[in-house]
């Protein structure tokens, strides 16, 4: 929520964080958060086993004013690496997905549940998915942004704390806290299952009409 620092907002912003389980601590006492103090946070985070493994930690990165924002699972070896999101294979069809809706990758904000890689790209466990969300929580409540679109299950079930397959809710239209959410298929996936290239095309075409209106 962008909104003016003012001690009443201060409070309102703390407080619905904090329906959200996302950590008092993450806020200076009278001052507001913004995304490049929560980075710093997230940077220092030893909350789980994840932290003694990862080369760096995968904030996000992209328009910080983005209508539109872009959730994966976790960084991949090449995002540990060099501290960014989708910069692999994957990334380079992202980035073809986000030129569909006929943007470019600064347009967008683009970020993962996890910000530390797991081990041989292995899935998000439980414990670390209820760590982490809670700094995601806070990244799209600081973005405000007015569509998201989930890539993977794993994106879709933590924003809203259900458990369902992705082959099921890929292209239903939903929401998330007053934006509306789109969930398509993971890049990863798609370059396993080309065949599903085309379902994604199609939810790209509505991510592209949801920001005329």
């Amino acid at each position: 929520m962008r909104l003016p620092i003012t001690p009443y907002n201060v409070r309102n912003f703390i407080h619905a964080l904090k329906d959200m389980g996302v950590d008092a601590y993450l806020f200076d006492k009278g001052d507001v958060m913004t995304l490049s103090k929560l980075q710093k946070e997230v940077r220092q985070c030893m909350k789980c086993a994840l932290a003694a493994t990862r080369t760096n930690v995968v904030f996000g990165e992209g328009d910080v004013n983005a209508k539109l924002v872009f959730v994966g699972e976790a960084p991949g070896e090449d995002e540990d690496i060099q501290g960014r999101p989708f910069v692999g294979k994957a990334g380079k069809l992202l980035d073809q997905l986000i030129e569909r809706v006929g943007l470019g990758r600064n347009d967008v904000y683009i970020c993962n549940v996890l910000k530390c890689r797991p081990p041989g790209n292995r899935d998000p466990e439980e414990q670390e998915r209820d760590i982490c969300k809670k700094y995601l929580f806070a990244q799209l409540e600081l973005i405000d942004p007015e569509i998201i679109c989930t890539l993977g299950r794993h994106a879709y079930n933590t924003l809203l704390g259900v458990d369902e397959r992705i082959t099921r809710v890929r292209g239903v239209l939903t929401s998330y806290r007053g934006a509306q959410l789109l969930p398509t298929y993971h890049p990863s996936f798609l370059l396993r299952n080309q065949n599903k290239i085309k379902e994604a095309w199609e939810d790209m075409e509505k991510l592209k009409q949801l920001l005329r209106k």
